[in-house]
C-alpha cells in the first residue's frame, strides 16, 4: 500500500513539473493536458489524504516566490473561502477550454493550485 502511494505521488509530481516546463516553453495545450491528468489522479479513489498533503507540499516548493500575492491572500481568508475560489477558478478553466483558450485554461488551473498549496 505504501509503495502505491509513493508511485501515485511520483506520478503527480512528474506530471506537475512536466506541465510547468511546457507552460514556460509556451506549449499551453500540453501543459493543460498534463495538469488535467494530475487532477484526475488527485480526484480518483486511489489517492488518499496523506498523498494529497505531500502533493500540496510539493506545490508549495514549486510555486514559491518572493512576492506571492495569492499566499498573502490565503493568510487572510478561511478554508471555506479558499475552496470557493478554487472551484470558481476550475470552472473558469473549463469555460476557457470550451473556447479553445488553452493559455487561459492552464493559467486558471495554476492559480487554483496556488490556493491549495500549503
Amino acid at each position: 500500500m505504501e509503495d502505491s502511494g509513493r508511485l501515485i505521488l511520483g506520478n503527480l509530481i512528474k506530471l506537475t513539473r512536466s506541465s510547468e516546463k511546457k507552460f514556460k516553453l509556451g506549449n499551453f495545450k500540453g501543459a493543460l493536458d498534463d495538469k488535467m491528468k494530475a487532477n484526475a489522479i488527485l480526484k480518483s479513489k486511489s489517492c488518499d489524504e496523506k498523498t494529497i498533503q505531500k502533493y500540496r507540499k510539493e506545490l508549495s516548493s514549486l510555486y514559491s516566490s518572493k512576492f506571492d500575492l495569492i499566499f498573502d491572500h490565503k493568510l487572510k481568508i478561511d478554508e471555506k473561502k479558499i475552496n470557493k475560489i478554487v472551484k470558481m477558478l476550475e470552472c473558469k478553466s473549463e469555460e476557457k477550454l470550451k473556447n479553445l483558450d488553452y493559455r487561459g485554461a492552464i493559467k486558471a488551473l495554476r492559480r487554483a493550485e496556488k490556493y491549495i498549496s500549503i
